[in-house]
């Protein structure tokens, strides 16, 4: 059975680049029918709580990434902390000193810094240079009986090290190139090494897929699991994402936490088909999936060697284009905390005047890019006041338009059906009797009822208003418009 993990450190939010490498993840195991394992990597035990990592849990529930074992409901291979499975780790790193594939340093971060610093002077890279690895039997002893600190240093073989990636094909590396690692601090700390390895090992991982940015661990990751006699799991290392600037994505590009983009108005569905094409295609001209979609068709063959660029517009436009596949009644469920937090909910909304309001996300709904717009967007049929945009008022409430806007007024208070088509042909009648450009007068009567110069259709937008409303703000408007001398 296919089996993937994402292994985030709890650094208090999900970002979108880890956000873009669980969904990978969990794509994958759907679409072969495999197991999604979520694994905190939080070998510090002060931050081995499940509050400590609610901001990446956040991001994937938000998303719609479930998992199948994991810290909260467990599964066969728990603890799924790393801070609560140290023991595995020290005893791993006792094995490979014992079978000869590691040995014990006790060389002090001081005469490392010195050796480095030395190299770097006369113009050239350090590697540890292996001064305990040639240390006597005697020797080991005498520092031993002293309790000397000590870490547990990797012993990389001769030759070189390769590995097949799905994405980029065969990369090796020289071992020359690679130092003697430490996989156990001297504070009996595990290293990132060590413990991804034995918890791959024993959480039986089939697959990592994880960033390109892994690419240079992966030959000493290598080197452990043939140390620990297990076949590695196939790789997968996905392209790094990037700004628009081709630099790698960081907060002055605006939102990298995932959860700042429910707030900042976007939908999951949309957050989750843009990010799964950053750096994947399906093959095809088909930008717009949905989740069920993008499962059955994704592959990591699919995944390119070339990095992602994190395009905000692109977001936007995909983001437009789910909330139109929405029904109605399911967005206007979703702006419901939006409006309550703006003050503009009523109880009625959810009852009594429900088909009302349905109907007015529907007429704003193609104009919607984000959910936030909408509180704007309708916020002056939300709302008993109008705020009018000065020059608005100054381009269309001309002194000429105080007689036809009056006038007007008068027709829509007896008219029945108060509707959109009774409404428009009452208002081009009107203004072919006085003479007047039909626009004029329509441009005069949204800014009399919304206060602005643009909105959706205006007729359809005054039967929603509602006679009454209509009426009085026109009466109000003509305040604003001065009669002709």
């Amino acid at each position: 059975m296919i089996r993937v993990r994402f292994a985030p450190s709890p650094t208090g939010y999900l970002h979108v680049g880890g956000a873009r490498t669980a969904l990978f993840n969990w794509l994958y195991a759907r679409r072969h029918g495999g197991l999604f394992v979520l694994r905190i990597e939080d070998t510090d035990t002060q931050r081995s709580s499940w509050e400590m990592v609610s901001g990446i849990v956040d991001g994937l529930r938000w998303m719609g990434l479930d998992w199948d074992e994991g810290p909260d409901i467990g599964g066969p291979h728990a603890p799924y902390f790393q801070s609560q499975r140290l023991d595995q780790y020290r005893e791993a790193a006792a094995r490979l000193v014992a079978q000869g594939s590691a040995y014990y340093c006790y060389c002090t971060p001081e005469s490392l810094q010195q050796k480095r610093q030395a190299a770097e002077a006369a113009g050239g890279g350090w590697l540890y240079d292996r001064t305990c690895c040639t240390l006597t039997a005697g020797e080991v002893a005498a520092r031993e009986a002293t309790g000397a600190p000590r870490a547990v240093r990797f012993k990389v073989p001769r030759g070189s090290t390769s590995f097949i990636d799905l994405v980029h094909g065969r990369i090796e590396f020289p071992n020359a190139v690679i130092e003697d690692f430490v996989v156990l601090r001297s504070d009996l700390q595990p290293t990132y090494h060590l413990s991804v390895v034995v918890d791959d090992i024993e959480m039986a991982m089939t697959h990592v897929v994880r960033g390109d940015d892994h690419i240079s661990n992966t030959p000493k990751q290598v080197l452990l699991y043939d140390a620990f006699g297990s076949s590695p799991p196939a790789f997968a290392h996905v392209p790094l994402i990037l700004g628009t600037d081709k630099k790698r994505l960081s907060k002055r590009h605006g939102a990298t936490s995932v959860m700042e983009y429910p707030r900042l108005g976007y939908l999951p569905e949309a957050m989750v088909n843009f990010l799964a094409l950053l750096g994947w295609s399906p093959g095809g001209d088909e930008e717009l999936l949905a989740r069920d979609e993008l499962i059955q068709m994704f592959a990591l063959e699919g995944i390119s060697g070339g990095n992602a660029v994190f395009n905000p517009e692109k977001l936007d436009w995909v983001n437009q284009q789910h909330i139109q596949r929405l029904t109605p009644e399911d967005l206007a469920s979703r702006l419901e905390p939006w409006l309550r937090d703006k003050g503009l909910w009523s109880e009625h909304f959810g009852s009594s005047r429900r088909d009302w309001f349905v109907a007015l996300v529907q007429l704003f709904q193609p104009r919607l890019k984000r959910l936030d717009q909408f509180t704007h967007e309708a916020g002056p049929l939300l709302r008993d006041d109008v705020i009018y945009e000065a020059q608005a008022v100054a381009k269309h409430l001309r002194p000429e338009l105080h007689e036809p806007l009056s006038l007007l007024a008068s027709k829509f208070a007896m008219l029945d059906p108060f509707t959109a088509q009774p409404l428009e042909m009452t208002l081009r009648a009107l203004a072919e009797t006085l003479q007047l450009k039909p626009a004029s007068l329509i441009h005069a009567t949204r800014v009399a009822v919304t206060g602005r110069a643009a909105s959706p259709g205006l007729f359809e937008m005054l039967e929603l208003a509602g006679r009454e409303r209509v009426g009085e703000r026109l009466r109000k408007a003509l305040t604003h418009v001065a009669p002709p001398a």
